[in-house]
């Protein structure tokens, strides 16, 4: 072994040790592994205005919540989507609106540079959906200009063509609880009551509160929502009441015991508008129940106080475990083991709402949050196993047991064309994504490349076995979705590096024969986008541009997903790209911090393509930590 081999070894062999020992530093007694997800602003306006509108805001501590948007607040006046964009409209007004329910006057030079940006971009008008509706709850936007949804959509049979079971988990579990306020159209009464006017670009007096047109066979859409209205207006909205009935009914039983909705604050928010729209008390149990949910979202320092969309516990616990062993933790270290028997306490034995779809499934999953029993998803779930596979812990017929139940789970959510989706099977139909209320276009849930990635890896890594057809049909659909580049389009994080590199995972392990071309022009594509510092980024932009595949400054999450898809596609191919992998190790080790850390500043987690991004806290920890375990393991070969 040559000199310079022994030097490379010993700094990834220190560089595994320093970040192993910075994982096991922040372990939780409890066992699991949890750190801040990141999103915009916007969830933490929302929040104000939430409390606002229920007079709860003196019994939280929401003055620190203006020192937080002001420290997020870019030198051009407006607020980001992601990190570097340039700023983004809808995000900027929904700060600037909880500044000033804040107290803070529209003179403060934050607001007048924050104003100067929001009017250049169109002012309010301008504004997505779901930043006008918050806006008329405060009567800073009219109700006119507001899609309708009327709530018999409750009462379709979950046969019909379009029911709530059409639309995403998400989308479902934040749109029923507006079927209530959508009928209501409340307007309250804040403390201090707040105008925006001035945010009106064509100013207030000639704002035309209407959906717009585009021109096309979708103004349809636009014609049936003024036939929705006519019909509120003159009060002939069929089965009004029993529609509200039931969507009370159902936010009322899929509230977790906790007070969450859906593990995410969108639901939780819009659930205690319903209620408040309702006429419920805030000292109602479950009112309060949910707003204490709400507070559990939040992250208090010394000076601020912001919220989080949602949080990430048996995520990041399952990462952080396969990122120890594959380093060189033991199996049965006690740290893991405690991680282990706390991901077996959070398999979710209740049906959920995938049963509607899913009449042949059992309970057996997980889901991301603490507590959410209505939606586990496949992605925790394929994780979950891969990690508990990978540990040893003292009740191994427990485990497996628990093993057993996930796969028939993840088994029986197949869908149709192949692949898997991450909460529902078969839940595809896009013209849902067209109607105006859609304008974020996350309405559905389809199968996607990097999910059914997964759970390929999960066979593959775990020695599991499924029915050879439906395998057969989940590697055709990879395939399929291959683009011309060799590259793989990631739903659920930025963006190809992250499917081509699941992908690649996945296909080695489960088809490296069958499917050797397609592994070749995957790894060849992650080589060819490398930077020049050795590592890889890509941009949020590229889920806008597809020219920008595979492109950005580097990141720690980006890299490792980069190295873990070349070292995968090596030991399938024997091709092992050694020039890009030791450049790639190398930024690892050159950007590691003392304590044994990586920090990016950048957005690389996706929540919906082109609209919300998040950035995972401990994404920078335990991706690199995996990708050098694994490139130590394979360099040990080499010499």
């Amino acid at each position: 072994m040559q000199i310079q081999d022994k030097v490379a070894a010993s700094r990834v062999k220190e560089a595994i040790a320093a970040s192993q020992n910075y994982l096991l530093s922040i372990q939780y007694p409890d066992g699991y592994w949890w750190a801040e997800l990141e999103s915009n602003v916007t969830i933490t306006a929302e929040v104000v205005l939430l409390h606002k509108i229920w007079g709860t805001d003196r019994e939280r501590p929401l003055h620190k919540v203006e020192a937080y948007l002001r420290s997020q607040q870019r030198d051009h006046g407006g607020w980001e989507l992601f990190y570097g964009d340039g700023g983004e409209l809808s995000t900027s007004v929904e700060a600037y609106m909880a500044l000033k329910l804040l107290g803070v006057p529209q003179t403060d030079p934050a607001m007048v540079k924050a104003r100067k940006f929001i009017l250049e971009r169109g002012g309010i008008s301008k504004t997505r959906i779901f930043t006008k509706l918050h806006l008329a709850l405060i009567g800073c936007y009219n109700w006119r200009g507001i899609p309708s949804l009327p709530p018999w959509v409750m009462l379709l049979p979950s046969n019909f063509v379009f029911n709530i079971y059409e639309m995403s988990s998400w989308a479902r579990s934040s749109t029923v609880p507006l079927l209530i306020v959508f009928d209501r159209k409340p307007v309250f009464l804040t403390d201090p009551a707040i105008t925006l006017d001035e945010l009106y670009a064509e100013g207030v007096e000639q704002v035309r509160y209407e959906l717009p047109r585009k021109g096309d066979w979708t103004d349809l859409f636009i014609t049936l929502d003024d036939t929705f209205k006519l019909a509120e207006t003159l009060n002939l909205v069929p089965f009004r009441e029993e529609g509200i009935q039931a969507a009370e009914r159902w936010i009322l039983e899929r509230q977790e015991a906790t007070g969450d909705w859906g593990g995410i604050i969108p639901a939780m928010l819009n659930s205690l508008l319903a209620l408040r729209a309702l006429g419920y008390d805030a000292a109602d149990p479950i009112v309060e129940r949910g707003l204490r949910a709400v507070d559990n979202f939040a992250i208090e320092t010394a000076d601020t106080y912001r919220i989080q969309p949602c949080i990430s516990p048996v995520w990041d616990t399952a990462w952080a475990m396969r990122a120890l062993v594959a380093s060189g933790l033991a199996p049965d270290h006690p740290a893991v083991v405690r991680g282990g028997e706390w991901l077996l306490s959070k398999q979710i034995l209740d049906y959920g709402d995938w049963a509607i779809k899913n009449r042949t499934g059992k309970p057996g999953a997980w889901a991301f949050e603490f507590e959410n029993r209505f939606y586990p998803d496949v992605d925790d779930t394929a994780v979950v196993v891969m990690a508990l596979n990978e540990v040893k812990l003292p009740n191994e017929k427990l485990k497996q047991a628990a093993i057993a139940r996930a796969l028939n789970w993840i088994t029986s959510m197949q869908c149709q064309p192949g692949g898997w989706a991450a909460f529902d099977m078969d839940n595809d139909q896009d013209w849902i994504n067209l109607i105006p209320y859609a304008d974020l276009k996350a309405m559905i849930d389809p199968n996607t490349a990097d999910v059914t990635a997964r759970v390929l890896e999960m066979l593959g890594e775990c020695n599991l076995s499924i029915d050879a057809r439906n395998l057969e049909r989940a590697i055709s659909y990879l395939k399929a979705e291959q683009k011309t580049e060799g590259c793989w389009f990631g739903r659920w994080g930025v963006n190809y590096i992250y499917g081509t590199s699941g992908v690649l995972c996945a296909l080695s392990l489960i088809a490296p024969e069958k499917t050797r071309l397609s592994i070749e022009q995957g790894a060849a594509w992650l080589v060819g986008c490398q930077n020049s510092d050795g590592g890889w980024g890509e941009t949020c932009r590229s889920y806008d541009d597809p020219t920008l595949k595979g492109q950005g400054a580097s990141t720690a999450s980006q890299t490792a997903w980069a190295i873990l898809g070349l070292i995968a596609a090596g030991q399938a191919t024997g091709k092992f790209a050694k020039v890009a992998l030791e450049r790639g190790i190398g930024y690892l080790l050159e950007t590691q911090r003392s304590d044994g850390t990586w920090d990016e500043s950048e957005f690389t987690g996706t929540g919906f393509p082109s609209h919300f991004y998040l950035k995972y806290h401990l994404y920078q920890q335990y991706f690199p930590l995996l990708a050098l375990g694994r490139y130590q393991a394979i360099s040990e070969l080499w010499r």
